[in-house]
């Protein structure tokens, strides 16, 4: 399913990849090149908008929750925080995730998403200049309506786990994430209730963690705004 290029190990993550599913070539960015600084990045983001007011999820969801990607300057560029999600969850355990969470009633997806990020991985609210919303997006397991929220901060912050949350916390340069080694992605068939159809399913080989899922979606969306380029308008298969 590969490009062309050696890719590099990912992870020990559980991937459930169906009988049916095709390679979706190169990258929406490819031959592309960008400046991955925080400022640039920053500039870039501008376009796009926040929305303070508390929320409920479309009915056929079962909750809403929040998300924070969280942007900080690095050696290399803007780096992003990632987790890795403790096994002691009950839902998408061992996966590589945002710190997020449930909005509770009343909550600004804002307002949860820097709670649950303070509570996961201890970085003060105070910290987090919050800059705009990605695309809503849900999951087939745990029936969630998803918000990223998308914020950086001036320098990394000292980190703090919450072991019954989250295995493991990590940043990762943006620079690294487009690397011909690094990211693929494929068309999945689907024929279930909740969804049949062709589904785009986007991966992020890392060293030792494979990016996949919400997240994966996530980061491709995050990384077509940096790039200038629309991320629903996919090739067909």
């Amino acid at each position: 399913m590969s490009t062309g290029s050696p890719r590099r190990a990912g992870g020990a993550q559980n991937i459930p990849t169906p009988t049916m599913r095709r390679s979706g070539g190169d990258p929406m960015w490819s031959g592309q090149s960008v400046d991955f600084t925080l400022d640039a990045i920053v500039e870039k983001i501008q376009q796009l908008s926040v929305d303070e007011r508390s929320r409920t999820a479309p009915r056929e969801y079962e909750k809403i929750s929040a998300v924070l990607a969280l942007l900080a300057p690095g050696e290399f560029g803007a780096e992003i925080l990632l987790t890795r999600r403790s096994t002691k969850l009950s839902n998408h355990q061992g996966e590589m995730s945002f710190p997020g969470g449930r909005v509770d009633g009343g909550e600004s997806i804002v307002e949860a998403a820097l709670r649950e990020t303070h509570e996961e991985v201890g970085v003060p609210a105070q910290l987090v200049t919050v800059h705009a919303e990605l695309s809503p997006l849900s999951t087939f397991v745990s029936r969630s309506y998803i918000v990223p929220v998308l914020a950086t901060v001036h320098e990394k912050p000292e980190l703090s786990i919450s072991s019954d949350e989250v295995d493991r916390a990590l940043w990762v340069p943006l620079a690294e994430l487009v690397r011909a080694d690094t990211f693929s992605w494929e068309w999945w068939s689907f024929d279930r209730v909740e969804f049949s159809g062709d589904r785009p399913m986007f991966f992020f080989h890392l060293d030792d963690e494979t990016i996949w899922g919400a997240t994966a979606r996530i980061l491709h969306e995050l990384l077509c705004v940096i790039h200038g380029v629309n991320h629903f308008e996919l090739p067909n298969w």
